[in-house]
């Protein structure tokens, strides 16, 4: 009987079995940020075992509030800093050489074909786009980890989401996901791993694969998975080279990762994404999802552009193509934030920080503090936001505000308006 790319991995990575289906499993690697790890750390240090399995493997980052915007927040960046310098870790991105973990951590090829992550984020899901088992985990899976290098997960089952057709223009992945998410409903694969195939996901580049897989945990996922390709050897070639002879050998080698043609599914789902139109959430569970089309003309207070989701470059240069020559609306006050110095320096370069600029945007430092109301864009009590992050909860961007998530066209269509706005209408209108 064939496998799933979640059981390739595991029987790859079995260290044992200690009962049932409980499976402990040799960790590829082990993220860290500020807002959940102090808390390991510290409990490591009570019980003196201040340590770590492998500094190699261990890569942190300053990025949930950065810089520190209070005395609480500059503690604990002190505490993970001082953490890694005891440890000798060398992957720490400290302020100014930090950014959005689930997009730095990526762009420096931490994430690879046949590997298991875990971080105390729940978005870690993101990093299987690579073809990776990757997963947020609490803080105790997240010490063992740190300390020993080993989870315990369920052995996983897997669901599979086939995705065909054309998107049509002003259709991207956001409303991909989205659109999935409205109607797999929260708990839709809660404790599965979602594997994204077809080919309208062949044809994605891996920045669009990472806005699926980020937003799998929304359905209850433990990890969305896309299959290793051409584009994923193209986007990690330079960090990889030296391990193989040719992007074919590389390629040949991550094959082995892909799911058999006669693995056993929970579930296979087919979705045909010709007709789909840009979506949105409502309320405040990601599943409450409609059709701009349907929420167009709500008046917004805030629109913000960025995330783990969808602030890499190609977010960013979709949404300068609708914001070109236009001026956000008087009443709207509009923040975006690459979210790597990375991506800020290439968006600089490409011009399109000037874009933004001159449309009235606030330009941030890398920094995921706006999505989960921490910093750089807190909503006020009764205010809504036309944002391109991850989560509606309520109180999520702060008390009392409501999110609204789309993608970044439609993002920057609203802030123009200055209400919900189809982007490719507005594009027909005049934008």
């Amino acid at each position: 009987m064939g496998k799933t790319t979640a059981e390739k991995i595991f029987d790859a990575h079995t260290v044992d079995r200690p009962f049932g289906d409980i499976t402990v499993i040799r960790l590829d690697a082990v993220f860290c940020h500020e807002i959940t790890t102090p808390i390991a750390i510290n409990d490591l240090v009570k019980r003196g075992k201040d340590r770590v399995f492998d500094p190699d493997k261990i890569k942190v980052v300053i990025d949930h509030v950065t810089p520190a915007k209070d005395s609480k927040t500059a503690m604990q960046g002190k505490i993970l800093r001082d953490w890694a310098r005891r440890n000798h870790i060398k992957d720490f991105f400290d302020i100014g050489r930090n950014g959005v973990c689930h997009a730095l951590f990526p762009e420096k090829g931490f994430a690879r074909p046949g590997y298991t992550i875990i971080m105390g984020d729940s978005h870690t899901c993101t990093h299987g786009a690579f073809g990776a088992f990757a997963a947020g985990v609490g803080t105790t899976d997240l010490e063992v980890g740190i300390l020993k290098g080993v989870c315990a997960f369920h052995y996983p089952k897997s669901i599979k989401i086939n995705i065909n057709g054309r998107l049509k223009k002003g259709v991207y992945a956001k409303d991909v996901i989205l659109s999935i998410i409205g109607k797999m409903g929260v708990n839709g694969a809660t404790n599965k791993v979602i594997e994204f195939t077809g080919n309208v996901v062949d044809d994605m580049a891996m920045e669009e694969r990472m806005t699926l897989c980020n937003m799998a945990v929304e359905a209850g996922a433990t990890c969305g998975i896309c299959y290793p390709d051409m584009t994923t050897v193209s986007y990690l070639w330079e960090f990889i080279k030296g391990d193989y002879l040719s992007t074919e050998a590389a390629l040949e080698d991550y094959q082995q990762f892909r799911a058999d043609p006669d693995a056993l599914y929970d579930n296979i789902i087919g979705l045909d994404v010709s007709s789909l139109e840009p979506q949105m959430t409502y309320g405040f569970k990601p599943d409450q999802v409609k059709p701009v089309s349907e929420m167009a003309g709500l008046p917004v207070d805030q629109v913000y552009i960025g995330s783990c989701t969808n602030g890499r470059l190609e977010d960013l240069r979709i949404a300068a193509r609708v914001l070109k020559g236009n001026r956000i609306s008087d009443s709207v006050r509009a923040i975006v934030s690459p979210a790597t110095p990375k991506i800020y320096n290439e968006a600089l370069q490409e011009g399109i920080i000037g874009i933004f600029m001159d449309a009235g945007f606030c330009v941030t430092n890398p920094t995921c503090g706006a999505c989960l109301g921490m910093s750089n864009g807190v909503l006020a009590d009764g205010e809504v936001c036309a944002s391109t992050t991850n989560r509606n909860f309520n109180g999520r961007m702060g008390k009392g505000g409501m999110v609204h998530l789309m993608s970044p066209a439609t993002a920057a269509a609203s802030a123009i308006t200055g209400f919900i706005t189809n982007s490719a209408l507005f594009e027909k209108i005049g934008g």
